[in-house]
């Protein structure tokens, strides 16, 4: 606890001199991260292998290009997004000038999850660079050598009074961490984790970020090209072997639908991974679970389900290895509502698909639950996904592909109720990471002294009544 007051009492006295760093320098700052990170990618590729068995190519696309693809359209805005912004011009206040000033948050705090280690640690602390802040980020100990890889790669970069990574099982350390007064507190993980994180944060006071997660629906509507979505889908929901927050995690399909997009997925897991499930489970491509208490949650989901009466075209139980840290790519349709894996986030490669018999009753399922993070409609019917758009609300919403709308830092990235709490990207996570100052300038004529008690003053009744009359035209 001493280390981390130290710490934190570093970075308060180091935070002014921080807050008020040009553009210029926050760039360079920016900069030498990039170049740390393009110097250094192969450390992580070897850690991230290591942790969870993630290959190069997708550790590439998923992590270190949105990372780097960040950093680089921060650089590029920068220097706008700091510019005061002018305020309407007041009729009451002809002369004055008001703007809208950013401002750091101060000291911040950064928690990391395990599912995309890297990413969702230094995109954060790119925002919250940009906007002239101070860090502690806490990496996730379930990934070991990529923690140790990103302790190191920062520590090549910044002092600790600047941004510092401090490293430990949540249970220890991360209450001390949120004990402390921090301005801000962005946290990615668990809906339950995240009310934990934002009852500790309101007792200090601290703004917070949740970026969180939750059960992310897929619609197919009737008019769907059944082979162009089940390409999208298996890929969606095997990218990390599902352990995404904005992975597609069950399916709503029309009845008459379901088994041709089901064995369509099947096939198309088959031509990513391995026509047998042996071959799949040997393929470097890929990725396994992150620790085995959560294989042998995925392997009890789908047998609960299978003793419930859903059927497996490719997958299943059978092939789940704990000790591996193995679970197969696993279809399930037949599910309903009662059966366990419809009751939480499954966060691993199994798509359970929902019968829906109309469109009406799977806006009215996705009604009923928890907003998710993220919905996905697959089809052509533009009035039907404009339909399904008005009656539903996620955090992000992509038609016709999966996870792809995450990738446009000129949109914001986040959730709603459950799945999360403010967002960030681009000029979201500069704002995140600010506070937005309301700054007026008075100007040389000061209309307000005619309103100064005494009210009665003869001197000032004849100008004052005309700016009442004025003030009501305008009013009403």
């Amino acid at each position: 606890m001493k280390s981390l007051e130290e710490i934190f009492e570093a970075q308060g006295t180091q935070r002014w001199a921080v807050a008020n760093t040009t553009a210029k320098e926050r760039i360079a700052k920016l900069r030498s991260l990039r170049k740390a990170i393009v110097e250094r990618q192969q450390e992580f590729y070897d850690a991230v292998w290591e942790d969870f068995h993630k290959p190069k190519t997708e550790a590439w696309l998923t992590e270190v290009f949105p990372a780097l693809e960040e950093i680089d359209y921060n650089i590029a805005h920068l220097p706008d997004w700091m510019e005061d912004k002018p305020g309407r011009w007041s009729w009451l206040f002809p002369l004055n000038r008001s703007v809208s000033h950013f401002e750091p948050k101060g000291r911040v705090l950064i928690m990391a999850p395990w599912n995309y280690p890297f990413l969702l640690f230094i995109s954060p602390i790119a925002a919250a660079i940009a906007a002239g802040n101070v860090i502690i980020a806490k990496p996730s100990h379930k990934t070991p050598h990529v923690a140790a890889f990103l302790e190191s790669l920062i520590a090549g970069v910044f002092e600790q009074n600047e941004v510092a990574v401090v490293q430990g099982a949540g249970a220890e350390i991360g209450d001390k961490l949120l004990a402390l007064p921090f301005d801000h507190v962005f946290f990615t993980g668990s809906p339950k984790v995240g009310a934990h994180v934002a009852e500790c944060a309101a007792k200090v006071h601290a703004g917070v970020t949740l970026e969180l997660g939750g059960k992310s629906p897929v619609v197919i509507l009737d008019d769907v090209k059944i082979a162009d979505a089940a390409k999208k889908i298996a890929w969606g929901k095997c990218v990390n072997a599902g352990q995404t927050c904005i992975a597609p995690d069950y399916v709503l399909c029309p009845r008459n639908l379901v088994q041709p997009l089901a064995d369509a997925i099947a096939d198309n897991i088959k031509q990513m991974y391995g026509e047998t499930e042996e071959a799949r489970k040997a393929c470097e491509n890929f990725v396994h679970i992150v620790e085995s208490h959560a294989a042998e949650r995925h392997k009890a989901l789908i047998e609960d389900a299978i003793t419930k009466g859903a059927m497996a075209p490719i997958g299943g139980a059978d092939y789940c290895d704990i000790a591996g840290r193995y679970t197969p790519a696993t279809v399930l349709t037949g599910v309903t509502p009662e059966m366990d894996i419809m009751k939480s986030e499954i966060f691993g490669p199994i798509l359970p698909i929902v019968t829906c018999d109309s469109l009406e009753e799977t806006i009215a399922f996705i009604q009923s639950r928890p907003k998710p993070l993220a919905l996905y409609i697959f089809g052509r019917n533009e009035k039907a996904i404009d339909r399904v758009l008005r009656k539903t609300t996620s955090g992000s919403t992509c038609v016709n592909h999966c996870i792809l709308q995450i990738e446009n830092l000129s949109l914001p990235f986040g959730g709603v109720g459950m799945s999360g709490t403010g967002n960030y990207h681009g000029i979201y996570g500069f704002k995140t990471f600010s506070h937005e100052r309301n700054v007026m300038l008075q100007g040389a004529f000061d209309p307000m002294q005619f309103f100064y008690p005494p009210y009665h003053k003869a001197s000032d009744k004849s100008l004052r009544a005309k700016i009442q009359r004025i003030a009501k035209k305008i009013l009403g």
